[in-house]
């Protein structure tokens, strides 16, 4: 049996360090929100030939488009602009053809307004909170008890903020965006936590009814020592798969595989190391 509990202060200070700059990273950098959050227009082209920057900035603002990002690259226009309908989108689309001598196919036009946005932002929230509190008390019946409980959803609040502080960092310096996407990722991380924890906690639980409660450290570290090949195993197979696909994958995926690749080794990491000695620490305060 290996004594994990010996080395609390290492996970705790691992946890402060990864948690600290992600939240530096939030208040300095924040995020970069898609429109499915902020409302507006996504335009891509594929072009016959690439045109002068200026020159297409000049034709949306003889549209009357608000343009709020936009580059060209490799004969392909992308540009965010405040919401359009699909008459002023077809009606660019000519004007940048005729203005400019090319031919251009139209890849991508999505709209979202501002009203569905934040309605998109509040039900994230609700959803949110629902599942955690769905969680709360769904470990409250079935471990008899809210230590157990207590100790899965600050385990998971804890891989919450490290999922979205390093996305922070992938906004920054990588461009990517918060979107529908990135919030499934967040709830599937949040789901993956709680799932590998309970794995743990399982097997706390039965070695209290076998052997009794008496040293709750030493029940913990048996229980992870037992189930660590286990939770390893299935993590390093789910690893693999999305560290291929965000190496290999298409563009318009990688963000959120990468999302869902942090919040699958976070998750992995916090059920033993972060969730354990929140119980062992909450047992022993309870026997107290």
């Amino acid at each position: 049996m290996i004594r994990f509990s010996k080395w609390i202060w290492l996970y705790a200070l691992i946890s402060f360090v990864v948690i600290v700059s992600g939240l530096i990273s939030i208040l300095r950098y924040g995020f970069k929100y898609s429109i499915d959050f902020t409302g507006g227009t996504d335009i891509t082209y594929s072009l016959s030939k690439n045109p002068g920057l200026d020159q297409v900035k000049n034709v949306f603002k003889e549209n009357k488009i608000d343009v709020v990002n936009l580059k060209i690259s490799q004969k392909v226009l992308e540009a965010r602009t405040k919401p359009i309908d699909e008459k002023q989108e077809l009606q660019l689309r000519n004007n940048l053809e005729k203005k400019l001598s090319l031919s251009i196919k139209s890849l991508r036009f999505d709209t979202v307004g501002p009203v569905l946005g934040k309605e998109t932002l509040q039900k994230t929230l609700i959803a949110s909170i629902l599942a955690t509190l769905g969680i709360l008390l769904y470990m409250s019946f079935a471990f008899k008890g809210l230590n157990f409980a207590f100790a899965a959803i600050l385990a998971m609040i804890h891989d919450f903020f490290v999922v979205i502080g390093t996305y922070s960092l992938l906004s920054y310096f990588f461009g990517a965006e918060v979107d529908t996407m990135f919030v499934t990722a967040v709830l599937t991380t949040m789901s993956f936590s709680v799932h590998d924890t309970i794995v743990i906690f399982d097997k706390i639980r039965e070695y209290i009814k076998s052997e009794g409660k008496g040293n709750i450290e030493y029940l913990a570290d048996k229980a992870v020592t037992e189930t660590m090949v286990r939770s390893v195993n299935n993590s390093m197979t789910i690893v693999f798969m999305l560290l291929a696909l965000t190496l290999l994958g298409g563009s318009t995926i990688r963000f959120f595989v990468a999302a869902l690749l942090i919040g699958t080794i976070t998750g992995t990491y916090s059920s033993p190391f972060i969730a354990t000695p929140i119980l062992i620490w909450l047992e022993k305060r309870k026997n107290k």
